[in-house]
């Protein structure tokens, strides 16, 4: 039988063989196999409990007046080998194993410590003494470990001392709180994250449980990192291979991915301690070779996982046959290509790096050189016999040419055998596969310029060469690009272009330089050409292109677009007046001035005409960029980020070929260092049906572990208030690829994650029942009217798809609803037998229902504590009679009650500005107004307005944005921000004021007045003082004012003198 794998494979497996075990050596034999368990699954709570139980159950069973069945031999032999020592010693591994499995690890211990207490009950008072301290310390222990029932492990001890040790309770109990503060705080960090894993396990949510799962691991790798909490290093590691343990023996034993996530997490902490970055304790690390085999056994499928087995046994220093051995147990595992050859590529790679590092070890013999030779080759020809045994005459091979690289580079430097070499690269250039590839060309150019270097070292024929001969030239490498360009079907024959007349003015004779030039002109011509035949084809393509797997519109998912919930797809109504608005907020568009439609500009192809430039210095600028790419193309914008020592630049251009170009400065200087040019086609992501409160950090968050994200880009509300998408785009393609598998996760609720490559070109035209005519809407119904009575109704015309009905804040019908369908036949029935129709003395009006535009405003209401929607006054609810009544609220009360958040950015959703908002008080109701850059808020009560302005005012969101809080006027006397995401437009700039606008006042000279007496005065003179008969000084000025004399009677300019003169 083959080896089970996973903890209930091997419960299973042991329960097979209990039913089998008859005498005490079966028995014994079900031990080993429990054994052998605990090792292949060393965390997994399920096989310790189930090995523990058993061996108890042995001990029980070969005591005297058992009634087992065990003959009296075997219950002797038993009483040796199944011992109380030796089972309660088994227990204690066990729970050792498991006791930082912070939820479940009580299971064990609990069982553990009651026979623990059966034992000590059994015990005779004069003999218990030892039994009372060892449980003491038992428990003791057990309360310094953070565990999800701690309080309940409290209450146990409680009550064992209260029988047990009652003088020692107070001072027991006080240490032991005392000592267990870490414990707690430790785990009160990951509660959260716990209760979360409960909430969706026992809602049977396996995706949810999977989604908290990764975020947790992610959480805790990070947490353990992290330099603060040193003082908990010993107990966060415990804890945080307890998670994977859990994680790998339960929810996630099959996932890849957790499986690379837990191997590399070893491997970095052995390369830590290897170079003394951790202080973690030796033997605290699991065998890398352990993990690597328990990974290899849970994903056979894996072939990263194979590799990394394969090089940590090298590096480990296994035997070639132990090597070898691995390397067969992959081989002739069937599921290796489960997914294709990806995995038997991996793993071969793996192996044949091996052979080439062994073989080519300065310290190698002879033998390791002939295998070397011998298995490259075999290897080879092993992963062509698999490809066309999975795929028939479609496999062509390895698009990276892994194998082929590594026998070449074999042959090159440890055999010397040039030819044998270059045979290799003339195999792989008959291959359409590489044939077309423009990576693959410039390969063997590199490798022809590296053969050429190395010759010229070489001793020389002491014949000093002659004119005739001409110069010593890479003529071979010239060859690679003479042929490449001879291929019609080359996927970047411009870039092959480039590097052939770059290598022919450096290294080749006029005459090969002259015609690789008019090699180049015409195959220019042909090029253009082609590009314009794949141009059109592109153009007649695309109206029939299938888009289902990239929808940019989802009208039937209320998700992806949320709706108010007083409005529907299929109907118009009045945009609800908000208190305080008016003037200019209301006023109604002039003819003249253009509807704000979002795509009335030209459409930016962002996805297709943009390159990452990394490796840049942290002194780039976007000036600076901006002239590196000043020959290549039209540049449109630039997102310029920066790190400690370096920066990285997401550069868009005008075009596509723009950014082909682009391409070209691939490994050119930028100040000092080298740049990496490369396109970002298929980086971006386009998401939605995520929660509506989620921001920028809830995107990055899910998206993790895919790879590094470059931006997070959220659209503006201002032309649709209610849209709830974003792009997210990754540093690379592998990163974005990986970031697709996450498309269909539930993110709990209703939200069903879509993540698709993103393609302004091939947007989805809307569909659903109202697009494809089997909407309809129903006006004028009784306010009794329910949704079954409808949907009864209209079963008279046909099969009826869903209804829906408006409801007021007290849950009565509103007059309107919307009828669904399943076929157009049952919609053209319905118009013509329903239309008219009288339900409870009121003539039902029903039409076909027709699309709305977007919305520039949202309003959400809230809800009480209770869950259900709150009224308008908290004092009395609002009436929803169509006749007014006096029993609403006032107006003054509701603008009293409402105020006005100031400065948001507009791709905040009205979502996001609840959560914000919901700290200073219970919300009634909430518009956002995306036009104006802010939203109006109306609390239950007064208070809440107060509060809000100490809760809002100076908060920053979105980079720095600062929100305040004003009036619904102020409001609506803003604009919403106007951004300029590229750097070709000057910003726009601000109108200026009324006073502005004035021309500057003339210059006024005041000359002097002639025939005047006096002294001269200048600038700051004061008059001079005489004194009066009182003793007073008064100025010379007019009316016996002083010069300096302040009105209203103040101090003078002459008594300050005074003073500060009386002072010396």
């Amino acid at each position: 039988m083959a080896t089970p794998v996973g903890e209930d494979s091997w419960v299973s497996f042991v329960d097979s063989q209990l039913r089998e075990a008859a005498d005490l050596e079966a028995r014994i034999n079900i031990v080993e196999t429990f054994r052998r368990a605990e090792r292949a699954e060393p965390g997994s709570l399920k096989v310790w409990m189930a090995y523990c139980e058993y061996f108890w159950s042995l001990y029980t069973d070969c005591q005297p007046g058992s009634d087992a069945g065990w003959s009296p031999e075997d219950q002797q032999m038993g009483r040796e080998i199944f011992s109380l020592d030796a089972a309660l010693t088994l227990w204690q591994q066990g729970y050792e194993a498991v006791q930082y499995r912070l939820a479940d690890s009580h299971e064990l211990w609990n069982r553990w410590v009651s026979l623990e207490l059966e034992l000590l009950a059994r015990t005779a008072r004069t003999e218990n003494e030892n039994g009372i301290r060892r449980i003491t310390q038992l428990f003791k222990n057990r309360l310094r470990v953070p565990h999800a029932t701690w309080e309940t492990t409290s209450q146990m001890f409680s009550s064992f001392l209260s029988e047990y040790s009652r003088q020692a309770y107070e001072s027991e109990m006080a240490a032991v709180t005392r000592d267990a503060r870490d414990a707690k705080r430790i785990f009160a960090l990951r509660d959260p994250f716990e209760m979360r894993l409960r909430q969706a396990t026992r809602a049977g949510d396996v995706d949810a449980a999977r989604a908290v799962l990764d975020e947790y691991l992610h959480w805790e790798i990070k947490h353990l990192k992290d330099y603060k909490n040193k003082r908990d290093l010993i107990a966060n590691w415990h804890i945080c291979l307890a998670l994977f343990a859990r994680a790998l023996t339960g929810l996630v034993a099959s996932d890849e991915d957790t499986w690379l996530n837990f191997v590399v997490f070893i491997s970095t902490a052995h390369s830590d301690q290897r170079y003394d970055r951790t202080k973690l304790p030796p033997n605290l690390l699991p065998r890398m070779l352990d993990v690597l085999q328990r990974a290899v056994h849970h994903v056979p499928w894996s072939g990263p996982v194979w590799a990394r087995y394969i090089l940590a046994a090298e590096e480990t220093g296994l035997s070639f046959g132990e090597i070898e051995r691995i390397k067969h147990a992959a081989t002739s595992n069937p599921q290796l290509d489960r997914d294709g050859m990806t995995s038997v590529l991996d793993m071969y790679a793996a192996w044949c790096g091996y052979l080439k590092r062994k073989a080519m070890n300065p310290t190698a013999t002879e033998e390791d050189v002939d295998v070397a030779e011998v298995g490259l080759p075999s290897a080879l020809e092993d992963v062509k016999h698999w490809g066309k045994r999975r795929y028939g005459d479609a496999y062509q091979g390895d698009p990276n040419f892994r194998l082929e690289k590594i026998l070449i580079q074999f042959l090159t430097e440890k055999k010397d055998d040039i030819e044998s070499a270059r045979a290799v690269w003339e195999q792989l250039a008959n291959i359409t596969l590489y044939a077309n590839s423009y990576d693959f060309w410039l390969h063997w150019y590199l490798w022809e310029m590296v053969v050429f270097t190395a010759s010229k070292n070489k001793t020389r024929s002491p014949t000093p060469m002659t004119l005739s001969q001409g110069l010593r030239v890479p003529s071979s490498a010239t060859r690679v690009f003479a042929r490449a360009l001879k291929v019609r079907t080359l996927d970047w024959p411009e870039r092959i272009m480039e590097v052939y007349l770059q290598h022919c003015n450096d290294y080749e004779l006029a005459e090969t330089l002259r015609e690789a030039q008019d090699t180049i002109y015409k195959t220019r011509k042909g090029v253009a050409k082609r590009r314009e035949r794949e141009a059109a084809q592109a153009a007649a393509a695309q109206p029939q292109y299938v888009v289902a797997s990239r929808e940019h519109a989802m009208v039937d998912a209320p998700d992806v677009q949320a709706a108010d919930d007083e409005a529907s797809p299929g109907s118009k109504r009045k945009r609800e007046s908000s208190p305080g608005e008016g003037g200019a907020g209301n006023n109604k568009r002039s003819r003249s001035e253009p509807a704000p439609v979002e795509g009335a500009e030209v459409k930016r192809d962002r996805e297709n005409t943009s390159v990452f430039v990394s490796n840049l210095p942290s002194t780039a600028t976007i000036t600076k960029l901006k002239q590196f790419f000043k020959d290549y193309g039209h540049v449109n914008n630039i997102e310029l980020q920066k790190k400690d020592t370096e920066a990285i630049a997401l550069v868009e251009f005008r075009s596509p070929e723009d950014a082909r170009s682009a391409l070209i400065r691939e490994g050119k200087y930028f100040d000092e260092q080298a740049v990496h040019v490369t396109a970002a086609t298929d980086c971006t992501l386009w998401v939605t049906n995520y929660p509506p409160e989620a921001d920028e950090d809830y995107i990055r968050n899910l998206f993790k572990e895919c790879g590094e994200i470059h931006s997070v880009r959220f659209p503006s509300l201002k032309y649709g208030a209610t849209r709830r998408f974003c792009y997210v785009t990754f540093r690379d393609r592998p990163s974005a690829a990986a970031a697709t598998k996450l498309d269909g996760r539930s993110l709990g609720g209703k939200c069903k994650l879509s993540a698709k490559l993103s393609d302004p070109g091939m947007k989805q035209q809307r569909h659903g029942a109202q697009v494809e005519g089997r909407e309809l809407h129903v006006t004028n119904l009784p306010r009794t009217t329910t949704e079954d009575g409808l949907s009864t109704l209209f079963s008279k015309a046909g099969e009826v798809a869903s209804v829906r009905i408006m409801r007021d804040m007290s849950g009565r019908c509103r007059g309107s609803g919307w009828v669904v369908m399943e076929t157009k036949e049952a919609v053209e029935e319905a118009l013509q037998t329903l239309d008219k129709v009288v339900l409870d003395n009121h003539a039902i009006n029903v039409v076909l229902s027709t699309p709305v535009g977007q919305k520039t405003t949202v309003t959400s209401r809230g809800v009480n504590s209770a869950g259900t929607p709150e009224v308008d006054s908290p004092a009395q609810p609002q009436s929803m009679s169509p006749a007014p009544t006096s029993a609403g609220p006032a107006q003054a009360d509701i603008a009293a009650r409402t105020t006005a958040v100031l400065g948001l950015p507009d791709t905040m959703n009205d979502a996001r500005v609840r959560a914000l908002v919901a700290p200073a008080g219970s919300i009634v109701k909430l518009t956002l107004h995306p036009q104006h850059g802010g939203a109006i808020v109306e609390f239950a009560d007064a208070a809440s307005v107060g509060k809000a302005g100490l809760v809002i005012d100076g908060t920053e969101v979105d980079g720095g944005k600062k929100l305040r809080i004003g009036t619904v006027a102020e409001l609506f006397r803003e604009q919403a921000e106007k951004r300029i995401d590229r750097v070709d437009q000057d910003p726009p700039k601000q109108k200026k004021t009324a006073a502005e606008l004035m021309p500057p006042p003339p210059v006024v000279r005041r000359m002097p007045v002639l025939g005047r007496g006096g002294a001269k005065r200048g600038l700051g003179f004061v008059g001079g003082v005489r004194k009066e008969a009182n003793g007073t000084g008064t100025g010379t000025g007019p009316e016996g004012a002083g010069a300096g004399a302040p009105a209203g009677g103040g101090k003078s300019n002459a008594d300050f003198k005074k003073m500060f003169l009386g002072s010396k």
